[in-house]
């Protein structure tokens, strides 16, 4: 008997148009998918050669154009960070709060930071008869650190010399236009020149140029300061004729190019020439000796007599004692950490505190919340300040019994040994209060130094109590 056909297996005409739709579902999905894979792979290729062109030449540079806006036009990611370094955003224990003031001819700024002498005027005690003592505020962005230093009221104290454009201002094209194109001939100087007569040879803060090679984009270091103070360094390590911009490496650079400006320094010799004080070593200790060899101060304080010392900024210095130096972590990978802009991996040039920036300046090393890593710092901080008091009220104390014993008849010569305690306590504390982490550089050497001060300030009346003695 011949096989009869099924007729439930027989395609209906509605399975076969679901067939008909499922092929053409699955036909469409493939396009589809061939169409995205097309897309991605055009967009990988796209942006592989977008990262391989990091910025397009839209003008020539050279070794002598200054001005940052130029630079921008090749780099404009990085120049609108640049721009922003104007903003002032006050963290718990730094940076700057905006101050309305009525500009005047002699000072045009409509905004100025809060004044340090007012929030806290002991510091009018500790640099009593020092410029300092009548002008102080808090630290601005790099936006401002030229006309910030150039209306300052110190400069109505002192006359500052040219030396000051070191740090304040782009100085790598005017040095080389003074010594005809030899940079430390022109440092000379301009060193010797009145601050005024130097401030009309400048234009810009901190540019692009200061710090980068024109051509290679090479991170550079263009202060002569730093070039003769890092060789005097490397040569008491045992490193002779150290040339930072052959023998460092990049990571060293991306905290070199930093330390250009933020360390402490002095005026050698009445050439103004700018020196800073490492031939013995980095730590406050070895350039209070240095200073000591060298008979050096910066002014008689006013109240006491003493032969006293102004710290200045030396970030650099007490980075080098932390354990973010130790473990290689560089400035530039907190205060300009890397950012992604499209294809590109960038530092973010708008230079700021990391408290500011936490996700991409801390969590990219340390995996907690922001709000823990905040909480650690401003711990940190908040101990380091404390302590910084203890030793500010110390000083100020031996300050104090100075004085007495000065009006009570008492000699400079008499007087000698608690004036030496003084010179010692005074600076280990400014280096601590000068330093802008507030100690989070390096904690622990923050703490010691403010205990050593706390120590020599008690030392110092121990000293005068022993006289009365006599």
């Amino acid at each position: 008997m011949p096989d009869t056909p099924n007729p439930s297996s027989a395609p209906t005409g509605g399975g076969r148009r679901r067939h008909f739709v499922l092929v053409a579902v699955i036909a469409v999905c493939a396009a589809l998918a061939a169409v995205g894979g097309a897309a991605l792979l055009v967009n990988i290729i796209e942006r592989k050669q977008e990262a391989k062109n990091p910025f397009y030449r839209v003008v020539t540079l050279t070794d002598e154009t200054e001005d940052p806006a130029v630079w921008g036009k090749n780099f404009p990611m990085q120049y609108d960070g640049y721009r922003r370094t104007v903003d002032q955003v006050r963290t718990r224990f730094g940076g700057s709060e905006a101050v309305p003031r009525t500009p005047t001819q002699a000072d045009p700024r409509s905004i100025v930071a809060q004044s340090k002498l007012e929030e806290d005027p002991r510091l009018k005690t500790m640099w009593a008869g020092y410029a300092f003592a009548r002008d102080f505020r808090e630290e601005r962005g790099h936006a401002f650190m030229l006309a910030d230093q150039t209306y300052t009221e110190r400069q109505t104290v002192v006359k500052q010399p040219g030396t000051c454009m070191h740090c304040h201002a782009s100085i790598y094209v005017p040095y080389k236009k003074l010594g005809n194109g030899d940079l430390i001939k022109g440092f000379e100087q301009m060193n010797q020149m009145s601050y005024f007569e130097a401030r009309n040879l400048v234009t810009h803060p901190v540019a692009c140029i200061d710090c980068h090679d024109s051509q290679t984009m090479q991170l550079r270091v263009t202060r002569p300061g730093f070039i003769e103070g890092i060789r005097a360094l490397k040569t008491s390590q045992g490193v002779p004729d150290y040339d930072v911009n052959t023998m460092a490496t990049r990571q060293e650079m991306r905290a070199f190019v930093c330390g250009q400006c933020h360390v402490e320094y002095y005026f050698k010799g009445k050439e103004k020439r700018l020196v800073y004080p490492w031939a013995k070593g980095l730590k406050v200790d070895e350039i209070l000796s240095y200073y000591d060899e060298a008979q050096f101060k910066d002014w008689t304080h006013k109240d006491t007599g003493a032969p006293v010392l102004k710290a200045q900024h030396p970030e650099f210095e007490l980075w080098n004692q932390g354990i973010h130096a130790r473990s290689g972590v560089a400035c530039a990978d907190c205060h300009m950490p890397y950012m992604r802009v499209g294809a590109l991996k960038i530092s973010d040039h708008h230079v700021r505190s990391p408290l500011l920036n936490i996700n991409r300046a801390c969590q990219t090393c340390h995996k907690w919340s922001e709000e823990e890593l905040k909480a650690r710092v401003e711990t940190i901080q908040d101990r380091t300040f404390r302590l910084r008091n203890l030793a500010m009220d110390a000083l100020i104390d031996l300050i104090s019994d100075l004085k007495a014993a000065r009006a009570a008849g008492k000699t400079d010569a008499g007087l000698a040994t608690a004036q030496d305690f003084q010179r010692k306590a005074q600076f280990l504390l400014d280096f601590v209060e000068a330093e802008n982490s507030t100690g989070f550089h390096a904690p622990q050497e923050a703490a010691r130094i403010l205990g050593e001060s706390i120590n020599f300030s008690r030392q110092g009346q121990i000293a005068l109590r022993d006289r009365k003695k006599e």
